[in-house]
């Protein structure tokens, strides 16, 4: 398997224009193996500890998890981040549509939904809710030996476990550079938005530009592929019904969230207790 597709530009040099189309089967193979492997190998249910009652006293029945503008952000990158796929990968397998232009005004609005996440983030949230602490690392160890069969009492979480936080941070940084250079890209493409200059920068510049492009998006296969069977599982199925209609209900709140981590604060507000 090659990892580079590579041509001879007019003056006989040898630069990358991409990374290798074998790489896509690639992503998605790994990504059915891992999905196999994991409902293989980890139960559906983990054993908790039980719940101190104490705990649940001035707790209303249902708590808010995600705000509205949280479950815009995330449908609103869900839809474009599909269509960015569709149209890069389709194309390659033979699938023929006008996909140059849906490609790269998908990009546009993930910009604009990442923008507005960032802005979000800083100024309805806490930043350092995703932040990964001391805690989190022996809760990701306690977590895997329970998740594994292992007779641990899996630790209760902040308001986002360990390895929602681990996933956070590899999709921001697939896709920040796939965001970055697809905007270099639109220099290379008629649109409305910026002036077509292909002589920015050097042949091989440009093919580098396109490998590290490629390879965000064949990471992103990856990482929805998994996402996206972490999201039905039986276990997470409460997760990502509270990122349709918002809540969790209490005693979800008290089976997997450290009250001291992430305190709730009326039942309809929520604040970050995450910190060393």
């Amino acid at each position: 398997m090659e990892f580079l597709r590579r041509a001879l530009n007019p003056w006989g040099e040898d630069v990358p224009i991409g990374v290798s189309w074998d790489l896509i089967w690639a992503a998605v193979i790994i990504g059915a193996v891992f999905v196999v492997v994991h409902a293989l190998m980890v139960p559906k249910k983990v054993a908790t500890g039980e719940i101190d009652e104490s705990e649940a006293e001035g707790l209303p029945e249902k708590l808010q998890r995600h705000t509205v503008g949280a479950r815009g952000f995330h449908w609103s990158m869900s839809a474009t981040m599909f269509a960015l796929l569709i149209t890069a990968f389709f194309p390659v397998i033979g699938i023929q549509f006008p996909w140059v232009t849906i490609h790269w005004i998908a990009g546009v609005l993930l910009i604009l939904t990442v923008i507005y996440h960032i802005y979000h983030v800083f100024a309805k949230q806490d930043f350092w809710t995703m932040w990964i602490d001391r805690r989190d690392v022996e809760e990701g160890k306690l977590g895997l030996k329970a998740a594994l069969g292992r007779s641990v009492e899996r630790p209760r979480a902040g308001k986002y476990p360990v390895d929602q936080k681990m996933f956070h941070h590899v999709a921001m940084i697939a896709t920040l550079g796939a965001v970055v250079t697809g905007v270099l890209m639109m220099f290379r493409v008629d649109n409305f938005l910026l002036p077509m200059n292909t002589y920015m920068f050097s042949d091989a510049t440009w093919g580098w530009v396109y490998v590290i492009h490629g390879v965000c998006g064949i990471g992103l296969i990856f990482l929805v592929i998994a996402h996206v069977y972490f999201a039905i599982r039986p276990e997470k199925r409460w997760m990502t019904w509270s990122m349709i209609n918002g809540w969790i209900d209490r005693n979800r709140y008290l089976e997997n969230h450290d009250p001291a981590r992430w305190t709730v604060d009326g039942g309809s507000q929520t604040a970050e207790a995450e910190g060393d």
